[in-house]
C-alpha cells in the first residue's frame, strides 16, 4: 500500500461571495486540543475590512429591496446547505475545540435550527415593530422598520459555529449587510460555513467573513466611517469602552448580547414614519 501525504486545506477568507488571500500575505496557525498543527488561516488586515465594507454597501440597496419572504427563503437555503454538510462541521468543531462528537453535533443541530428560527422573523419584523399611529387630521401615519445598512460583527469564540450564525442572521434577516470577524481561535467552522454560503442563494457581498485579531480589526471597525453599526458581543468587555468612543465619531449604534432574540434583529433597524392623506 502507497503512502500519501493528505491535501491540506487552504482557508481565505470571504469578501463579495468570493475567496480572497489576504492582502498582507499574513496567517498564523490554528491547532487542535493536543497542540497539533491542524491549518493556517488569514490575519486579515484594515484593507481586508475595507474591501469587505465596499462589497457589504454595493450590495445593501439590493438586499434590502429584497421581500420579507424572499430574505427568509434565503436563509432557510442556508440551513439547508448547512445540514447537509453536518458531519464536515462537526469533526472540525471536534478537532479545533476538543469537544465530544455528543456536544458537536449538539451545536451544528441547533446552528441550523437558528438559522430556520431567524428565517421565520423575516415576515414578522414589521408587525413587532411596525405601527399605524393616531393623528390629529386627515392623514395615515406609518411607522415601518428599515434597514440601517453595512453592519460590523464580532463573533464571541465559543461556540464557534452558533455564535458566527448569532452574530450574521439578525443582522441580515432586516435588510442590512454585514462584515464579521470570526472565532480567533476555532475558525475553521466559520470558513467552511463560507462554502456553504457561496453556494447558496444569498447575493454576494451580503455577508463578508474575516479571520485574524480581535484587537486589531475590532477597532478599525468602531473608527470606520461607512460602518453604521457593530455587534461587539464576541469582545472581552474590556475592549468595550475604547469601541464605544472610536464608534462616537460617526454616531455608530454599538450593542451587546447575551442571547439569541428578536432584539438582535431589531437593534439594527431605523423607524422610518410615512405620512399618507386619507382618500376621500
Amino acid at each position: 500500500m502507497s503512502n500519501r501525504i493528505d491535501v491540506k486545506k487552504t482557508y481565505k477568507l470571504y469578501i463579495n461571495g468570493v475567496f480572497p488571500r489576504t492582502e498582507s500575505g499574513r496567517t498564523y496557525e490554528v491547532k487542535n486540543a493536543k497542540g497539533d498543527f491542524i491549518a493556517n488561516p488569514c490575519l486579515a488586515s484594515r484593507k481586508d475590512l475595507k474591501d469587505a465594507v465596499v462589497a457589504a454597501r454595493a450590495a445593501q440597496p439590493g438586499w434590502n429591496k429584497a421581500t420579507a419572504y424572499n430574505k427568509g427563503q434565503i436563509l432557510y437555503r442556508i440551513a439547508e446547505m448547512l445540514e447537509g454538510r453536518s458531519a464536515q462541521f462537526v469533526d472540525e468543531i471536534c478537532a479545533v475545540t476538543g469537544v465530544t462528537k455528543t456536544a458537536a453535533v449538539k451545536e451544528v443541530n441547533e446552528s441550523v435550527d437558528r438559522l430556520v428560527w431567524y428565517a421565520g422573523w423575516s415576515d414578522k419584523i414589521s408587525s413587532l415593530t411596525g405601527a399605524l399611529n393616531p393623528v390629529a387630521g386627515p392623514y395615515y401615519n406609518f411607522t415601518i422598520p428599515e434597514s440601517m445598512g453595512v453592519i460590523a460583527a464580532i463573533a464571541p469564540e465559543s461556540p464557534s459555529l452558533l455564535g458566527l450564525i448569532d452574530a450574521i442572521s439578525p443582522i441580515i434577516v432586516g435588510g442590512n449587510t454585514v462584515v464579521v470577524l470570526a472565532s480567533n481561535k476555532a475558525p475553521l467552522s466559520a470558513m467552511s460555513f463560507a462554502e456553504v454560503l457561496a453556494t447558496s442563494d444569498v447575493p454576494a457581498g451580503v455577508i463578508n467573513i474575516l479571520t485574524g485579531k480581535k484587537e486589531e480589526i475590532a477597532p478599525w471597525m468602531a473608527s470606520h466611517m461607512d460602518i453604521d453599526g457593530f455587534d461587539i458581543s464576541g469582545l472581552n468587555k474590556k475592549m468595550h469602552t475604547d469601541i464605544k468612543v472610536a464608534g462616537a465619531e460617526n454616531l455608530k449604534r454599538i450593542y451587546s448580547f447575551k442571547a439569541a432574540e428578536p432584539g438582535r434583529i431589531l437593534a439594527f433597524l431605523e423607524n422610518k414614519t410615512v405620512w399618507h392623506p386619507i382618500g376621500i
